[in-house]
């Protein structure tokens, strides 16, 4: 298993979850691969996505099935505004790649915002901090260990 895997597979255990890190041989750089690949729906994918929130970097789970409307999230968490990460940021923020980037695991604390719709599915799964592993987590859990504060991240028509 991958040292940052291993990492992820500890921190979670620590947390008194009984997950399990699963290598994948395939790549599961995008929810749409990572669905794939797990034969499960691409909204059940707890994708982490890093972005700058008035320059400071703020992590976002969000469900695979979903774009990220950075209008209303700034609204929601009180930001001017919001942009993108670079890989560079990514990588400064978490200690992890584009596409591994984990829910927990960061060099210090990431304020974390967690997409309601997540809640849909009762089995989630979420990078482990590389882009071939993932682990199977219940939204709760997921919101627990990350700190994470409840938003929604795309209008419905």
């Amino acid at each position: 298993m991958h040292p940052s895997s291993a990492k992820i597979l500890d921190l979670l255990t620590a947390a008194g979850l009984h997950s399990q890190v699963r290598t994948l041989a395939d790549s599961a750089r995008t929810a749409a691969e990572a669905a794939a690949a797990l034969d499960c729906e691409v909204g059940a994918i707890a994708s982490s996505l890093v972005f700058l929130a008035d320059g400071e970097p703020i992590l976002v789970l969000t469900s695979g099935s979903h774009r990220v409307d950075t209008d209303l999230l700034a609204r929601q968490i009180g930001a001017r505004a919001i942009t993108r990460a670079d890989a560079a940021r990514v990588r400064e923020a978490t200690g992890q790649p584009i596409g591994g980037v984990a829910p927990v695991g960061h060099p210090a604390p990431v304020t974390t915002y967690i997409d309601v719709e997540l809640k849909k599915h009762g089995e989630l799964w979420a990078a482990a901090g590389t882009p071939h592993s993932v682990f199977e987590i219940a939204y709760d859990d997921l919101r627990r260990i990350a700190n994470a504060t409840e938003v929604t991240v795309e209008e419905h028509a």
